[in-house]
């Protein structure tokens, strides 16, 4: 059931960034591959939210602003796995080697 969903907001998503797009005057293949590249109905719903906000005059300015978007995604994501290797790390030096042939 849940796929149902998640597969539905994908859908959704898409298909707004699309509309979008296309009532920019833009071709709708621009919509297709800007949210193909930008991976998740979250940072789709936050550039289609860019496009009615700011309704950029050229594919240029659209293609920025999907490049930004990608980037933040990115280093958020870096900066999550540095986190986790951190606490990893500290949890290590706290309480020592765990040999896990013993477990």
């Amino acid at each position: 059931m849940a796929l149902i969903s998640e597969h539905k907001e994908w859908v959704l998503a898409k298909d707004d960034l699309i509309y979008s797009i296309t009532c920019l005057g833009f071709p709708e293949e621009l919509g297709y591959e800007i949210a193909r590249n930008l991976g998740s109905p979250k940072a789709i719903r936050r550039m289609n939210s860019y496009l009615r906000q700011v309704r950029p005059g050229s594919a240029e300015l659209v293609v920025d602003e999907m490049l930004a978007i990608c980037a933040e995604i990115d280093s958020w994501r870096k900066r999550k796995e540095a986190q986790e290797a951190n606490a990893r790390y500290n949890e290590m030096r706290y309480y020592g080697l765990v040999d896990n042939e013993d477990e």
